[in-house]
C-alpha cells in the first residue's frame, strides 16, 4: 500500500467523523429521519430496556403497549444496537450505531474492490472514493450492517470460496450477526450465496464444501441470535396482525412503473442515492463497452448492470396482483417480504460504479478527470442527504419527543402510569411511550391479531369514511394508530399548525373499556363532547414541536 493510499484511508474516516459529528456536538438538539426511526425503534430500544424483560422468556409481555406486547415483538436481546441503547443515552446510542456501521460498511467495501474487483494500484482513488461514497449512504438506521456489512460478509465468502483458511473469514462471518439483521438484509445475502454455490456445483467446478458450510455456519448463528423470530415463526399458533397482511394488488403498469421508479430512485430502507451521477456513470461506461464490443472483458460489469435490473424488477413484480392465487395457498408469500432482495442493491450498485469508473479512466486523460468529478459530486449529493441536513426542517431528537412537556402531564395526571392507558392522535405514539406512558396505539412489525380486531373498533366509523386508511388498517395494520378521516395519513401536526378536528368519531365506551382514560391530540378537537371527551389541559413548550391538548374520556 503506498503513502497515498494510506493517507486517503485516513482522510476517510476523518469523513466520516465529521459526517456522524452532529450527533455528538448537538446532542438532542440534532436532526434525524423520522419515519421508522424516532417514530418507531428508538422508542423500542427505551421501552425493551427499561422494561425488566430484556432477556425475559420467549413467552413474556411488556404491559406498557397495547395491553401486553409479546416481548418477542422487540426482537432479540443480542442485537450489538439494543445494547448500545442499554448503556447509553438514546442519542448517543445512535450516533455510535452510525459511526459503527458506516466504519465496517468502508471497510468491507474497500476489501472487497481492494483483492477482488479493483485490485491495481493504479485504481486507489476510485477504491478509496466508491468506499467512502458507500459508506455515507443513508442507510436505515436500525438496520445497522444488515445491508452496508455485504460487501464485508461477500470478502469474507470470497476468500473460503477460493480456499484461504484465515481466522479472520470466519471472525467477520461470526460477529456481522451481532450487529445486523437475518430477515431485514441477511436472509437475501445468504440466499443469494447459496444460489451462487449450487452454481459452481452445476458448472462443474466442485461441491466445494467449505464454501457451503461457511454459509450454513453465519445461518446458524442468525438463527441462534434472533432464536425468538424463529420461536414465533415456527413455534407460536396465536394469529397475529401480519395474518392479515396483502401486497399483491398492483395492476402490471403500476409494476412497471415502480421497477422504473426503484431502479433510478432506490427505496428509502436502501437509499443508495444513485440517481443523480452513479446512474449515467454507469450508462455511460456501458454505451462505451457496447460501442467498443467489449463484453467479453467485461464480464462483472454487464453481470451487475443485469443483476441490478433484475432486483429492482423482483421488487416492483412481487406487489404484482397476479400473485394473489399464490398467497392464497401459500400464507408465508403475505407474511414475509420476499420483495427485499433488492436489498442486495446497495452493493450490486457501488461495486458497479467502482467497475463503470474503471472504464471511464481507461479511456484517456479527459476521462480521468471525469472520473474525479463524479466522485465530488457523489459526495456533494450524500452530503445533502446527511441526516442533520436533510432533516432540518423536521422535529430535533429533542423537540420529538419532549421529555419536559410529557413529564409536566405525567406529573399532571398525577397516577402511577400503569393504571390508566393513553392514545394520541396527530402524533406517534412512540412519542407517549418513549416518555413512559402506557399505550394502547401502536406501531409495530407484528401483534396479536385478537388486540388489532378489538383495537379497530374504536375507530370503526373513521376507517368507514376514508378507504385508503381503511385498507391501510386491515390490509396491514402495523400502525395501530387512532386514524382520522380528516387527517388521513399525517401523524405530525406541530404546534404551529391551524388545523382542528371537527368531525371525530371514536368509540370511547371501548376505548374506556381497553383502559384508555386519556387521549393527547395534537389538534384542539372541536366535537369533543360527541365523542365524550372532555379538554382539561394545554399544554406547550418552548423545548417540544407539539401543543398537546389533553382529552379525559368521560363514559
Amino acid at each position: 500500500m503506498t503513502v497515498t493510499e494510506k493517507r486517503l484511508l485516513f482522510f476517510s474516516f476523518v469523513a466520516i467523523a465529521l459526517f456522524v459529528s452532529p450527533y455528538f456536538l448537538l446532542g438532542e438538539d440534532a436532526h434525524m429521519r423520522v419515519h421508522d426511526n424516532l417514530d418507531s425503534n428508538i422508542a423500542w430500544y427505551k421501552v425493551v430496556t427499561r422494561s425488566g424483560e430484556l432477556f425475559g422468556s420467549i413467552h413474556a409481555v411488556i404491559p406498557q403497549i397495547a395491553n401486553g406486547l409479546p416481548r418477542n415483538v422487540f426482537g432479540t436481546e443480542f442485537s450489538g444496537i439494543v445494547w448500545l441503547h442499554a448503556l447509553f443515552p438514546s442519542i448517543y446510542a445512535y450516533g455510535l450505531s452510525q459511526t459503527i456501521t458506516r466504519v465496517f460498511a468502508f471497510i468491507g467495501m474497500y476489501l472487497l474492490l481492494w483483492k477482488y474487483v479493483i485490485p491495481e494500484r493504479k485504481w486507489m482513488w476510485i477504491r478509496v472514493g466508491t468506499s467512502l461514497a458507500f459508506a455515507l449512504t443513508p442507510f436505515w438506521p436500525s438496520g445497522m450492517l444488515s445491508t452496508l456489512g455485504m460487501p464485508l460478509a461477500l470478502w469474507a465468502f470470497l476468500n473460503i470460496r477460493a480456499g484461504e483458511r484465515s481466522w479472520v473469514n470466519y471472525l467477520v462471518l461470526t460477529l456481522l450477526p451481532f450487529y445486523s439483521s437475518f430477515v431485514l438484509g441477511f436472509f437475501f445475502f445468504l440466499s443469494a450465496m447459496g444460489i451462487w454455490w449450487l452454481v459452481d456445483v452445476i458448472r462443474g467446478k466442485g461441491w466445494n464444501w467449505r464454501f457451503f458450510f461457511a454459509i450454513v455456519y453465519m445461518i446458524a448463528i442468525y438463527l441462534a441470535i434472533d432464536y425468538r423470530f424463529v420461536h414465533s415463526l415456527l413455534f407460536s399458533d396465536e394469529p397475529t396482525s401480519r395474518d392479515e397482511y396483502f401486497h399483491a394488488r398492483l395492476p402490471l403498469w403500476r409494476v412497471v412503473r415502480l421497477m422504473v421508479k426503484n431502479y433510478v430512485l432506490g427505496h428509502t430502507h436502501v437509499m443508495t442515492v444513485h440517481g443523480l451521477v452513479i446512474l449515467p456513470v454507469t450508462l455511460t461506461a456501458l454505451y462505451i463497452v457496447w460501442m467498443k464490443k467489449l463484453w467479453r472483458r467485461e464480464k462483472l460489469f454487464i453481470f451487475l448492470h443485469v443483476l441490478n435490473v433484475a432486483l429492482s424488477t423482483w421488487y416492483a413484480f412481487w406487489f404484482y396482483k397476479g400473485w394473489v392465487p399464490l398467497t392464497e395457498r401459500f400464507d408465508i408469500l403475505d407474511k414475509f417480504n420476499f420483495a427485499r432482495y433488492h436489498f442486495l442493491r446497495p452493493t450490486v450498485i457501488y461495486v458497479l460504479f467502482a467497475v463503470s469508473l474503471k472504464i471511464l479512466w481507461q479511456q484517456g486523460i479527459l476521462w480521468k478527470n471525469v472520473c474525479f468529478a463524479a466522485l465530488a459530486a457523489q459526495f456533494v449529493v450524500l452530503a445533502a442527504f446527511n441526516e442533520e441536513v436533510a432533516h432540518r426542517n423536521k422535529p430535533s431528537f429533542r423537540e420529538f419527543y419532549a421529555e419536559k412537556q410529557f413529564q409536566e402531564m405525567k406529573e399532571y395526571i398525577g397516577r402511577p402510569v400503569h393504571t390508566y392507558r393513553v392514545a394520541s392522535i396527530g402524533i406517534h405514539p412512540a412519542i407517549a411511550q418513549y416518555n413512559g406512558f402506557y399505550t394502547l396505539d401502536t406501531y409495530n412489525n407484528f401483534y396479536p391479531l385478537s388486540y388489532k380486531h378489538k383495537f379497530r373498533q374504536i375507530i370503526e366509523q373513521e376507517l368507514a369514511k376514508n378507504k385508503k386508511l381503511r385498507e391501510y388498517f386491515d390490509e396491514w395494520g402495523g400502525r395501530c394508530y387512532i386514524f382520522v378521516d380528516e387527517l388521513g395519513k399525517h401523524y405530525m401536526f406541530k404546534k404551529h399548525s391551524k388545523r382542528t378536528i371537527r368531525r371525530l368519531q371514536l368509540n370511547t365506551d371501548v376505548f374506556h373499556e381497553m383502559g384508555g382514560r386519556y387521549i393527547f391530540s395534537a389538534l384542539p378537537i372541536e366535537n369533543a363532547k360527541q365523542n365524550q371527551l372532555a379538554l382539561v389541559k394545554v399544554f406547550r413548550s418552548k423545548q417540544s414541536a407539539w401543543t398537546i391538548y389533553l382529552y379525559k374520556v368521560m363514559p
